[in-house]
C-alpha cells in the first residue's frame, strides 16, 4: 500500500469516500461542545494547511486529522485546559499576533476498514511533521483515550496510569502515541464540556433519564449529569496530555497541489491503534 499526504483542501474529494472515512467512530454527542463550535470555523480558515488526509495509492482517503499552532512555554502547569481551550488559544493567539511555538495535534480518524494496519501511527507522524517545517520546537496532543469508555467511573488519573505487561499504556490510542516516543505530561480532566437539553441527550444516547443524577452513557468517558429543573444535561470529558519529542528537521513532504476547498469534518482525537 502506497501512502501520500495532502492537505484536505488540496483538491475536490468524493463525498462518498469521505463519508466512508468519517462514517462512524464518534458518539452523537461529540458536537455538543458549544465553545468548540464557535472556534472550529475560524480554526479551519486560519490553519487549513494543518488539516491533512492520507491517501492510499494517491486517491482513496484512508485517514485524516488536523492540528493547530499556539504558544506554550513548556511548563505542564501552563498547558491549555484541553481540546476546547487549545482551539481558543490558537485563534486568539493568532488574532493577537502572538508567534506560536507549539503544534497541538487535535484529532484523527482512520477508515473503519483500514484499522489495525498501523495507519494511526502513520497519520500521527504526518500530523507532527509540520512542526519542523514551521520551526515549532514542541508537539503535544490532548488525547481522547478511547478505552476509557469501558471504565467511565474510574478517575482519569487512575485510568491513565494503567499499563500492560510490556509497560506501555493499556489504552490503545495512548499506546500509539507512546510508541512514537511521546510521554504523558499532564491530565486534562475537563478537556471538553458537552451540554444539551434532556430530550437531546435522550436522542443522542438512546436512553431515558427519569430522575436527576449521574448516568453512564454509551461511549462516554465519564458520566452524564442530568438536571430536570434546568432541563439540561452536562457531560465533561477528560483527556490526557501527551508530549512528543522535538521534531526532526524537514519532516515529510506534502503534495504541492492547490485547489478548491474540500469537505471539512470536525474530528475528535481518539482513533484506534
Amino acid at each position: 500500500m502506497s501512502l501520500t499526504v495532502e492537505t484536505m483542501d488540496a483538491r475536490e474529494r468524493s463525498a462518498q469516500k469521505l463519508q466512508q472515512l468519517f462514517g462512524d467512530g464518534w458518539p452523537a454527542f461529540i458536537t455538543a461542545d458549544v465553545v468548540a463550535k464557535r472556534y472550529l470555523g475560524p480554526v479551519r480558515e486560519l490553519f487549513a494547511d494543518l488539516e491533512l488526509v492520507l491517501l492510499e495509492d494517491g486517491e482513496t482517503p484512508v485517514a485524516a486529522g488536523w492540528a493547530v499552532p499556539l504558544r506554550w512555554n513548556g511548563d505542564p502547569a501552563q498547558l491549555p485546559g484541553g481540546y476546547t481551550d487549545s482551539l481558543v488559544r490558537a485563534v486568539e493567539g493568532h488574532d493577537a499576533g502572538e508567534p506560536p511555538d507549539t503544534l497541538v495535534v487535535m484529532a484523527g480518524q482512520v477508515h473503519p476498514e483500514r484499522r489495525g494496519r498501523g495507519l494511526a501511527g502513520e497519520l500521527l507522524t504526518a500530523l507532527r511533521d509540520p512542526a519542523a517545517r514551521r520551526g515549532l520546537p514542541r508537539v503535544i496532543a490532548p488525547v481522547r483515550p478511547t478505552l476509557k469508555s469501558r471504565y467511565p467511573l474510574t478517575p482519569i488519573e487512575r485510568f491513565a496510569s494503567w499499563t500492560r505487561a510490556d509497560g506501555l499504556p493499556l489504552d490503545p490510542w495512548l499506546r500509539t502515541h507512546a510508541r512514537l516516543g511521546a510521554r504523558m505530561v499532564a491530565l486534562a480532566p475537563a478537556s471538553q464540556t458537552m451540554t444539551g437539553t434532556v430530550a437531546q441527550w435522550e436522542e443522542w444516547t438512546g436512553m431515558r433519564f427519569p430522575d436527576d443524577g449521574a448516568y453512564v452513557i454509551p461511549d462516554g468517558l465519564s458520566t452524564l449529569h442530568i438536571d430536570h429543573t434546568a432541563d439540561s444535561g452536562t457531560y465533561v470529558e477528560p483527556n490526557v496530555w501527551m508530549q512528543h519529542r522535538e521534531p526532526a528537521p524537514g519532516g515529510r513532504a506534502q503534495s504541492s497541489h492547490v485547489g478548491p476547498a474540500g469537505a471539512r469534518r470536525a474530528l475528535k482525537m481518539g482513533l484506534p491503534a
